[in-house]
């Protein structure tokens, strides 16, 4: 083979070579939609009139985890996540945060993913508040649907959104009333039917948090309701018997950390 021939087969594979690894690198954002009520608004040192503002390690920012904001666009998450999304409350620290970073963590993403936050919990909000039709279910849907149209592009992410999972964490409110409490099976079945179907993602994972406190005295029956949830790929993780704040409702902020790290178990156990 000619010296000039042999130099440009050289220059072509090298390019190619390095074409496959920047190809490798453009890898997903995996894509998380937060919904619920105020713990999974986050409540956590935000149990007065206001945020204590203390971040601890586990949710602190970092340039792979990413959150929609109230304007729909994708930036660097920061706590509190739910800022200008849980209105009408002070907002401090969620189990987004952790759970996002126990992902990264156990190295089952691709090596340059990103974890992408959707925050859309709403306090004080019962399950029929977020029944197909009202206006909860139509923000989350808008916002899921523009987190994967603005899927942010290298180095912010990796251009390729996947929605892996809904995390659900409410019914706090639904203890007040024993036909709310009665009737919370069906209507969180309906609510996962709804949301997969008007996403046109059958399989979406769902993964419900069992509940720690209440606002009535029917935590142990919406908390039975919970479990017989009988849906594919509907997962449970309980957070009963976590730390709780001096109100009684609401989770401490080491208790959001527990929670993000057994929300993040859950996510990871079905890879």
């Amino acid at each position: 083979m000619a010296p000039a021939r042999q130099l440009l087969l050289l220059v072509v594979v090298a390019f190619l070579a390095a074409g496959g690894r920047a190809a490798g690198r453009q890898t997903k954002t995996v894509v998380f939609l937060l919904a619920g009520q105020s713990n999974m608004g986050g409540r956590g040192g935000a149990t007065s009139a206001s945020w204590d503002g203390v971040v601890p390690p586990e949710c602190r920012p970092s340039p792979r985890i990413l959150r929609l904001s109230p304007e729909l666009r994708w930036e660097e998450a920061r706590e509190p996540l739910h800022a200008g999304i849980d209105a009408g409350n002070v907002v401090g620290i969620g189990p987004g945060m952790p759970f996002a970073h126990a992902v990264l963590r156990s190295r089952r993403l691709p090596a340059h993913a990103a974890v992408g936050l959707v925050p859309c919990a709403q306090g004080a909000t019962a399950i029929s508040a977020w029944s197909r039709g009202t206006q909860l279910y139509q923000r989350m849907l808008a916002r899921a649907r523009a987190a994967l149209a603005q899927c942010p592009t290298p180095p912010k992410g990796g251009g390729d959104c996947h929605l892996a999972a809904l995390l659900w964490y409410q019914g706090e409110a639904d203890t007040i009333s024993r036909r709310d409490a009665d009737l919370y099976t069906a209507r969180m079945e309906a609510l996962v039917r709804d949301v997969r179907h008007d996403l046109n993602m059958p399989n979406l994972l769902v993964i419900q948090v069992g509940l720690a406190t209440g606002q009535g005295k029917f935590v142990d029956l919406v908390r039975d309701a919970q479990k017989r949830v009988n849906l594919p790929n509907v997962k449970y993780v309980d957070a009963k018997g976590l730390p709780v704040a001096n109100d009684y409702t609401h989770l401490t902020t080491p208790a959001q950390v527990k929670l993000g790290n057994m929300l993040a178990n859950a996510y990871l156990a079905t890879l």
